[in-house]
């Protein structure tokens, strides 16, 4: 009797393997070739190159296939006694759901890297900068020495200077200037 219930054991051991390799093989297949099929697209726009874009989806799925068929392989073992199918079930749905969040993060981790290559290509053909300067504000002119608004040597803000208007260096006429100011005299001929 000993001898029956082992073996009993041994084939519900046996079938959570065989549903557990069915359904994670099945998993990877599906979502690989999701992958490669809506991927293009992105990996088009990524490399801007048709053939480069095709033959890095190819490379991306076979490393796909290789590490997630390794993970389901590698995770298969179990090493305690399955004793009812309600056991089975829970070991069954741990190791699924483990391939599962295997698959989700090296699918996140590919789009993440590939969206910074294509950030980082963006970049470097972009010959503008993102927003075209519209001018310059006017700087103060301050004589040398001074420090900064209203500090002239010698104390304040010379008479008749104005510290944002550059005065014109050398002699400066003295009396009335034509056009400059009110004047009450008639022009003379």
């Amino acid at each position: 009797m000993n001898t029956f219930k082992k073996g009993v054991h041994m084939d519900i051991k046996v079938w959570m393997y065989v549903i557990y390799l069915a359904v994670s093989v099945g998993l990877t297949i599906w979502v690989a070739r999701a992958l490669s099929r809506n991927g293009l697209v992105f990996l088009e726009e990524v490399f801007a190159e048709k053939r480069l874009a095709q033959a890095v989806n190819s490379l991306l799925v076979v490393g796909f296939y290789l590490l997630n068929l390794g993970y389901v392989t590698v995770a298969m073992k179990h090493s305690d006694p399955v004793g009812s199918t309600s056991q089975a079930m829970e070991e069954l749905s741990l190791k699924i759901g483990l391939v599962l969040l295997v698959l989700g993060a090296l699918h996140f981790f590919n789009v993440f890297a590939l969206g910074r290559y294509r950030r980082n290509r963006l970049r470097q053909l972009a010959t503008h900068p993102p927003l075209a300067p519209i001018g310059r504000l006017p700087m103060p002119s301050t004589p040398p020495g001074s420090q900064f608004v209203g500090a002239y040597p010698g104390g304040g803000q010379p008479t008749g200077a104005h510290p944002a208007v550059p005065q014109p260096a050398g002699p400066q006429p003295t009396g009335p200037q034509p056009g400059v100011g009110p004047t009450n005299n008639p022009p003379t001929r």
